[in-house]
């Protein structure tokens, strides 16, 4: 590679740096409050009843908060890796984990998106019976023509996005905020709350575990899109944006997401809470203003899923964009256009989200599958990044002036969260997982050959194959009835 062909990059990092916190902030807002805020009344009601949900919100709320500040202080610690949740697994674990880290982000980026536009659908078939659950013919094609709209939009520029994300955040909280407003003041009856406490007839701390255990996958999935503005340092003003809007986004978010589904709890009884249909936001809020409810949420529903979207496909091209300018993964998913939008990445998101789409014409519950597919993913970059974190600060050689005991703690805090969201998700889904992981290899052995590297080192390749056979097992598994999905 010439100099000229070197500096180009760095001439568009530096042209389009320029997101302050506010709209780092509202990236982070943007991908956490989409369609996950909107079904939680009926997916926490369907495990648990409020005191499980109550202990689901502060497990996942303290572990999401270790992850917050490994991505805040991984940020000034490691400024110069860019892209975070991909930089800092390769950083810490080699090139292919890497790219498996980056790989795996961006299929559970692709697996949230089509989740969205099923969702869409399913409020759609509310008020037009032809979209059903966001699984027909109408819903696919309606949504094909937004999954490629929005691939115009995103090419027009990261900055231009960018502030339409932060108008759409707005409007989208909208919905949300009336309908806690509402429940508080005319809709909640402490008597229905306290029949839902424990989610059985009577008191039971031993079925609490297990009721907590069904809802952590759904926390993981509204959590996604905490790392939004580490994904994005590469374009904000300065280093230490990112860790404040990343702290200010989920605080925010945390307290809409515990208000939503606690509150949902003292307006209907749990098996009327069980039967709603998605998403059940708009039919909590219609039992208690009637009809004009369910359209206000259906309304803000599209509107926040779309704003969700956009920002979620920023991200899952600026990963593999990132990945291809590290040199591992093909140089043509470096391409960029002149406003240094990743066009190639781009391109290959959109591609598998409308792939996605087309599965859910024959999936019988295409919703629940996609969001615990995309939870399930987003795990491993996830523990792999608080691992980072912990061998950082645990190393002597490494900047002894920048580390820190609280550092340390943290570290080590994220991990064992992340490592126990793993286990408790269950195998079934880390299975799956890896028949989308697996197949990823043979863009890393493109991207190595490129080069002229070798492709493994003999760790790498204990690695390759035990994910091969994994999923070659998940595989047999499921075509033989073994596990369902």
């Amino acid at each position: 590679m010439s100099d000229q062909q070197s500096k180009t990059p760095e001439r568009q990092t530096q042209k389009v740096r320029s997101i302050g916190v506010l709209a780092l902030a509202g990236m982070v807002v943007g991908s956490m409050v989409g369609a996950g805020v909107f079904s939680l009344p009926r997916n926490f009601a369907t495990s648990t009843g409020a005191i499980g949900a109550i202990v689901a919100w502060t497990i996942a709320g303290a572990g999401m908060l270790t992850l917050v500040f490994v991505f805040q202080r991984l940020a000034v610690r490691k400024p110069k890796l860019d892209a975070g949740i991909y930089a800092y697994a390769k950083a810490g674990f080699g090139d292919y984990v890497g790219f498996f880290s980056a790989f795996g982000y961006w299929a559970s980026a692709c697996a949230g998106n089509a989740t969205y536009w099923v969702l869409i659908g399913s409020a759609l078939g509310g008020l037009f019976p032809g979209f059903g659950a966001g699984d027909t013919v109408l819903a696919l094609v309606v949504s094909s023509a937004g999954v490629w709209l929005f691939h115009l939009v995103i090419r027009r520029g990261v900055r231009e996005a960018a502030i339409i994300n932060s108008i759409v955040t707005i409007a989208k909280l909208v919905p949300l905020v009336l309908f806690v407003i509402i429940i508080v003041i005319v809709g909640f009856n402490w008597q229905t709350f306290t029949l839902n406490l424990w989610g059985t007839r009577q008191p039971d701390v031993g079925a609490l575990f297990g009721q907590i255990q069904s809802t952590l996958l759904i926390t993981v999935f509204v959590f996604l899109g905490v790392e939004g503005a580490t994904v994005y340092s590469r374009y904000a003003k300065n280093r230490r944006d990112v860790g404040r809007a990343t702290m200010l986004g989920f605080l925010g978010v945390l307290a809409l997401f515990v208000l939503v589904s606690l509150l949902s709890y003292g307006v209907l009884p749990q098996g009327d809470l069980q039967g709603l249909r998605q998403p059940s936001v708009a039919g909590v809020l219609e039992s208690v203003v009637g009809p004009w409810g369910s359209w206000m949420i259906s309304v803000g529903l599209v509107i926040s899923v779309l704003g969700a979207y956009l920002a979620w496909t920023l991200m899952a091209a600026e990963v593999l964009y990132s990945a291809a300018k590290s040199e591992d993964a093909p140089r043509f998913l470096a391409k960029t256009s002149k406003r240094g939008v990743p066009v190639a990445a781009l391109a290959l998101t959109t591609l598998l989200v409308q792939g996605l789409l087309v599965v859910t014409l024959f999936s019988e519950d295409a919703f629940s599958f996609m969001l615990k597919l995309c939870s399930s993913l987003a795990l491993i970059p996830y523990l792999l990044t608080a691992g980072y974190a912990l061998k950082l600060e645990s190393r002597s050689s490494d900047d002894p002036a920048g580390r820190s005991r609280r550092g340390l703690i943290t570290a080590i805090l994220a991990t064992i969260y992340t490592l126990f969201l793993v286990i408790a998700g269950g195998s079934t889904y880390l299975f799956v997982s890896t028949i989308i992981y697996a197949p990823a290899t043979v863009l890393y052995v493109i991207a190595r050959r490129e080069r002229k590297l070798r492709v493994f080192s003999p760790v790498e390749w204990v690695i390759c194959i035990a994910a091969l056979l994994i999923a070659a097992v998940a595989i047999v598994s499921l075509a033989t009835g073994w596990i369902t999905i």
